[in-house]
Protein backbone atom coordinates (compact mmCIF):
# COMPACT_ATOMS: atom_id res chain seq x y z
CA UNK A 1 0.00 0.00 0.00
CA UNK A 2 1.29 3.41 -0.50
CA UNK A 3 -0.17 7.04 0.17
CA UNK A 4 1.53 10.42 -1.21
CA UNK A 5 1.41 12.59 2.11
CA UNK A 6 2.67 16.02 2.51
CA UNK A 7 4.51 17.11 6.04
CA UNK A 8 2.67 19.84 7.89
CA UNK A 9 4.52 20.27 10.93
CA UNK A 10 5.81 24.06 10.91
CA UNK A 11 9.22 22.82 11.82
CA UNK A 12 9.95 19.93 9.63
CA UNK A 13 10.83 16.68 11.32
CA UNK A 14 14.01 17.36 12.85
CA UNK A 15 15.57 15.05 16.01
CA UNK A 16 12.92 14.57 18.33
CA UNK A 17 9.91 14.04 15.95
CA UNK A 18 12.07 12.31 13.79
CA UNK A 19 11.99 9.62 17.39
CA UNK A 20 8.73 9.94 18.06
CA UNK A 21 8.05 9.02 14.07
CA UNK A 22 10.24 6.18 14.21
CA UNK A 23 8.80 4.96 17.73
CA UNK A 24 5.57 4.74 15.70
CA UNK A 25 6.57 3.08 12.89
CA UNK A 26 7.84 0.19 15.17
CA UNK A 27 4.24 0.05 16.55
CA UNK A 28 3.39 -2.18 13.88
CA UNK A 29 4.94 -5.19 12.21
CA UNK A 30 4.05 -4.25 8.81
CA UNK A 31 7.26 -3.36 6.69
CA UNK A 32 7.18 0.59 6.33
CA UNK A 33 9.26 2.84 4.08
CA UNK A 34 9.45 6.60 3.39
CA UNK A 35 10.14 7.62 -0.30
CA UNK A 36 11.81 11.32 -1.09
CA UNK A 37 12.48 12.12 -4.38
CA UNK A 38 13.60 8.48 -5.31
CA UNK A 39 15.02 7.76 -2.10
CA UNK A 40 13.78 4.83 0.18
CA UNK A 41 14.43 4.47 3.78
CA UNK A 42 13.04 2.03 6.07
CA UNK A 43 10.53 4.55 8.51
CA UNK A 44 11.60 1.98 11.76
CA UNK A 45 15.25 3.33 11.86
CA UNK A 46 16.16 6.47 13.05
CA UNK A 47 19.69 6.61 10.64
CA UNK A 48 17.52 6.04 7.37
CA UNK A 49 14.72 8.64 8.71
CA UNK A 50 17.71 10.99 9.40
CA UNK A 51 18.81 10.69 6.00
CA UNK A 52 15.88 12.68 4.80
CA UNK A 53 15.50 16.17 4.69
CA UNK A 54 11.66 16.48 5.44
CA UNK A 55 11.03 20.07 5.88
CA UNK A 56 6.91 21.74 6.11
CA UNK A 57 5.44 21.60 2.29
CA UNK A 58 7.68 18.48 1.62
CA UNK A 59 5.77 15.69 -0.06
CA UNK A 60 6.61 11.95 0.88
CA UNK A 61 5.53 8.81 -0.09
CA UNK A 62 4.76 6.26 2.81
CA UNK A 63 4.90 2.38 1.61
CA UNK A 64 3.64 -0.22 4.07
CA UNK A 65 3.21 -4.18 3.50
CA UNK A 66 1.96 -6.49 6.04
CA UNK A 67 -1.16 -7.51 7.94
CA UNK A 68 -1.42 -3.77 9.73
CA UNK A 69 -0.21 -1.73 6.68
CA UNK A 70 -3.63 0.31 6.63
CA UNK A 71 -3.55 1.03 10.12
CA UNK A 72 0.22 1.76 10.15
CA UNK A 73 -0.06 4.43 6.81
CA UNK A 74 -2.83 6.01 8.44
CA UNK A 75 -0.96 6.54 11.95
CA UNK A 76 1.70 7.72 10.25
CA UNK A 77 0.06 10.26 7.98
CA UNK A 78 -1.97 11.62 10.77
CA UNK A 79 1.54 12.03 12.41
CA UNK A 80 3.18 13.76 9.31
CA UNK A 81 -0.18 16.45 9.36
CA UNK A 82 0.19 17.34 13.08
Amino acid sequence: MKKNVIVQRKAGLEAKPLVDLVKKANEYSSRIYVEQEGKYVNAKSIIGMMSLILMNGESVILCAEGEDEQEAIEALEEFFAS
